[in-house]
């Protein structure tokens, strides 16, 4: 049986989603909007101004332990990057490894920033994988840690070059923050946020943890502002496409490795000597000796855009990979894609063809990501 309205999850703004004109369906067992005025209008707000994302659907938790060492080392058991190295207030992209080195779910790592909180770790996770990350954790934690999910509190994301102004005038400690980077801060009276300097557009912004019962107040106040609009799913899509963002389920999965999906940069130097994360073996043979596949981007030569599952063709018309992500890039101006190519086409501007409906469309392997990110480093 598929999932129905009343199986549905709502987040804190559902009611403020249905206000706005929001468009709903079903999403990783939420019911979340998928657009308000129409994905390319709201694509290009954030772009241009500023958009806001509930994702409150996301999964949130602490892990609590003593200091912040002891946590770290807990936690590198599981990801593959340098968790002990943190400064105070930094926040890291990482994966959840599984034994053969597959990728479980990505997710935001962020070190509490107060001698208050020296031992937390503040985790976001994917949606659809929440359930199952926390139940990986909690299998490994061991003794004197503690794993506090934090289904109370919502997460809103604050996107595009005018956030800092906008949220400036809720919270004047933001614009001190620096991109991943992150503090515990009131907002608008509210408090006990957590206010990161990150996002998943490419753009400038933020993500706002707040307790449940007052993200609908703070999403009020975000909205007063004459540049700020509601974004629903589909522009959060194109958008990370477009800055060459992976989708979990989509572009990476169990059967990924982090060198396979080009995300090696994730992994730190003093991991990548001492190992001791799970399928290091594999990963640290590969980051030496190559993966058979790449995740890699694609531009296509023909305004209709390839879908995920679109079968990648070389030159002679062999089967070589598979497109993962694709659609029609409203900032670049035309189609692209992401999807894994066997190694030896990976290389930039390597020509092959997409099997689009049965009918073979020229496509070169393109640079990621497909526009100019504009974090504030």
């Amino acid at each position: 049986m598929g999932e129905t309205p009343a199986s549905l999850k709502k987040t804190p703004l559902h009611a403020l989603h249905l206000e706005c004109g929001g468009k709903m369906v079903p999403f990783a067992g939420y019911e979340m909007p998928v657009q308000f005025k129409g994905i390319l209008a709201e694509h290009t707000q954030v772009r241009e101004a500023a958009g806001l994302f509930d994702v409150s659907h996301m999964g949130q938790a602490f892990i609590i332990g003593p200091d912040h060492e002891t946590s770290a080392r807990f936690l590198e058991t599981l990801v593959p990057s340098d968790i002990v190295g943190l400064a105070p207030g930094g926040m890291r992209y990482s994966m959840l490894l599984n034994d053969e080195g597959g990728i479980l779910d990505d997710l935001m790592i962020t070190r509490a920033g107060s001698e208050e909180y020296a031992g937390w770790i503040y985790i976001v996770v994917n949606a659809a994988c929440k359930d199952a990350d926390f139940a990986h954790i909690n299998a490994h934690l061991p003794g004197g840690l503690e794993l506090d999910i934090a289904d109370s509190k919502a997460l809103l994301a604050l996107q595009g070059p005018k956030a800092v102004e906008v949220l400036s005038k809720l919270a004047p400690e933001v614009a001190d923050l620096s991109f991943m980077n992150g503090r515990r801060m009131e907002v608008v009276g509210i408090e006990g946020c957590i206010v990161s300097r990150s996002g998943y557009t490419g753009e400038d912004g933020f993500e706002i943890s707040v307790p449940g019962d007052q993200a609908e107040a703070l999403a009020r106040a975000l909205l007063d502002s004459p540049d700020v609009e509601p974004i629903g799913l589909g522009a959060r899509d194109s958008l990370r496409l477009e800055a060459g963002l992976c989708l979990y389920g989509h572009d990476i999965d169990e059967s990924t490795t982090p060198v396979e999906a080009a995300l090696t940069w994730a992994i730190g130097k003093r991991r990548r000597e001492e190992g001791g994360f799970p399928g290091a073996e594999k990963i640290l043979d590969q980051i030496a000796n190559g993966a058979p596949r790449k995740r890699v981007g694609l531009v296509l030569g023909t305004r209709a855009p390839a879908r995920e599952g679109t079968v990648i063709l070389n030159e002679t018309g062999d089967e070589i990979g598979e497109v993962t992500s694709g659609t029609f890039g409203p900032s670049v101006g035309a189609p692209v894609a992401m999807g894994y190519v066997a190694a030896e086409y990976a290389k930039l501007d390597t020509p092959v063809g997409l099997d689009v409906r049965g009918k073979v469309r020229s496509a070169r392997v393109a640079k990621m990501p497909f526009i100019q990110k504009r974090y504030e480093k």
